[in-house]
């Protein structure tokens, strides 16, 4: 079975259908590349997809711990370079409120978050500029 299915819709927007859930997700070209800006940008979603999969792997690791987490969340700055067009670096902050996390447990979490399957398959000229917030 496929994860997800695309169609192009013409205008350079996509739609991509994860095929278990039957969600979509609806992608346009940016504003800088010739696009509407109307929706997230195919690279808007790869990093928006690091700060998800850094969050839901420390989850995992709270969940299996008993940390208490607390409220989490997190944002990303893009910063694309030409030549060829590409990310080349990723700001992402990560905020914890109301936690009740040790400096040992804020390390155990760091470290699953800054070692998450996205961040370990983003190619490796791709800055990541982590922060976390506790």
């Amino acid at each position: 079975m496929n994860t997800a299915e695309v169609i192009y819709e013409g205008g350079l927007r996509t739609a991509s259908t994860h095929v278990r859930s039957g969600n979509t997700i609806i992608t346009d070209a940016p504003l800088d590349n010739h696009g509407k800006g109307e929706a997230f940008s195919p690279t808007d979603l790869l990093a928006s997809s690091l700060v998800s999969c850094m969050i839901t792997i420390m989850g995992i690791q709270a969940d299996k711990r008993r940390y208490n987490m607390g409220e989490v969340s997190g944002s990303v700055l893009k910063i694309m370079a030409e030549n060829p067009r590409r990310v080349a670096r990723l700001e992402v902050q990560v905020h914890f409120k109301g936690h009740s996390l040790t400096p040992h447990a804020q390390a155990i979490l760091e470290d699953a978050g800054r070692n998450c399957p996205v961040a370990k398959s983003l190619h490796p000229d791709i800055q990541q500029d982590i922060h976390f917030h506790f």
